[in-house]
């Protein structure tokens, strides 16, 4: 299969020559040939880079997570590279005087709170807002293109972690997220902007990222691996509560857990939910904060029993209903220790009804079925921008 960027060489180049082109980037930028855009592009004469722009954990994806980050310049070109996570969260006119269209190459996750998709959303604006192109050039969705769960984001609930009235996992590529963007008018004031998507070849909705010819690059420091990424839209949820989500352990949400919570009992607990797909597995760890990974470790430096969760069959896994079960486990077992921090929680989930169902004690299905009729309406809005089958 070929990338978005690699279809930009072969047939769309004419986009960006003779233009000074800001480019939304960073690490994940890889070429399926191994090489990455930016370098590529540098060695096209007639396209000039005039500024790069990096997501969270920056433009070489190291950063810890949550850490904000300064403006630097290349060493190498000299080319300015502004931060958008930290006191600047979109291009202002200053960054973009000298610019004449941005070009977006990010590898995303397919979770809506993983926030790639922000930044994406808000340099979709600042283009529009200036009438310049903007190209995404478009990847794989690594946990498939075919599932979608979890409930659609309340707009009061608006927040760097969840700006799209989408559901936690929308089964779309980023390139068909900015489509719908762009079609649905959610950027702000209903502006639209020049949208050019590259698309890719050879993907199929049906694919798990390994399951194309590309080589795994962590999107983000925690996430490690593809089985990460598969649980990732479920247990990210844990962030907000007072359990640790297996930050600063070898693997982050795949490993749930805290001093006072009783690991054989809670997969057990969890075994007897018959989720599809998984399994649970007690573990035992410490957290460790590193620089490299996080800086926010709960519980950091203390033995924590919690579970692992192991997908035995990742096309019947339901990650967002593994993550209310989880939830409501934890409330039910530990009624007195296990506390979830309201505003956290809801900008994750995305409403505040999950987390008022889970303090009243409602089963975890009937709470995953409340967002069945909203699921229909956004599935049939989604096909209209869906570029692949």
């Amino acid at each position: 299969m070929l990338l978005g960027s690699d279809n930009l060489f072969k047939h769309h180049l004419d986009l960006i020559r003779h233009k000074r082109v800001g480019i939304v980037t960073n690490h994940s930028a890889l070429m399926s040939n191994g090489d990455h855009l930016v370098d590529a592009l540098a060695r096209v004469a007639d396209i000039r880079i005039a500024a790069l722009f990096g997501p969270e954990h920056g433009i070489r994806g190291r950063a810890p997570d949550r850490k904000g980050i300064r403006h630097e310049v290349d060493e190498a070109t000299g080319i300015p590279i502004y931060s958008l996570f930290g006191k600047t969260l979109r291009p202002t006119a200053s960054m973009l005087k000298d610019v004449d269209a941005l070009l977006f190459d990010i590898q995303d996750v397919g979770a809506r709170f993983y926030t790639y998709t922000t930044t994406l959303a808000l340099t979709m604006e600042a283009a529009a807002e200036r009438g310049m192109p903007y190209i995404v050039l478009d990847r794989p969705n690594p946990i498939g293109g075919t599932r979608v769960e979890g409930p659609i984001l309340d707009p009061a609930l608006r927040s760097f972690v969840g700006w799209l009235p989408i559901p936690v996992v929308h089964g779309l590529t980023i390139g068909e997220i900015a489509a719908m963007i762009n079609g649905e008018q959610w950027l702000k004031a209903s502006l639209r902007t020049d949208l050019h998507v590259v698309r890719m070849s050879g993907w199929k909705r049906s694919m798990f990222y390994d399951e194309t010819n590309l080589r795994w690059v962590k999107p983000s420091p925690s996430i490690r691996t593809l089985q990460t990424a598969l649980v990732y839209p479920g247990t990210c949820f844990i962030e907000g509560t007072n359990v640790s989500e297996g930050r600063g352990t070898k693997h982050p949400f795949e490993y749930v857990g805290a001093p006072w919570i009783n690991g054989k009992e809670l997969a057990v607990r969890l075994a007897g939910e018959n989720l599809s797909g998984v399994a649970f597995r007690s573990v035992n760890f410490t957290p460790r904060s590193t620089r490299a990974l996080t800086t926010d470790s709960k519980y950091e430096g203390k033995w924590c029993q919690g579970i692992c969760l192991e997908i035995s069959d990742r096309a019947r896994f339901e990650p967002v209903r593994a993550g209310i079960h989880l939830l409501s486990a934890l409330q039910s077992l530990y009624p007195d220790q296990f506390g979830m921090r309201p505003q956290r929680l809801d900008e994750l989930v995305g409403t505040s009804r999950v987390r008022r169902a889970i303090s009243k004690g409602h089963h975890a299905d009937s709470i995953v079925r409340d967002w069945k009729d909203d699921l229909t309406v956004f599935k049939s809005l989604r096909k209209k921008y869906l570029l692949y089958r």
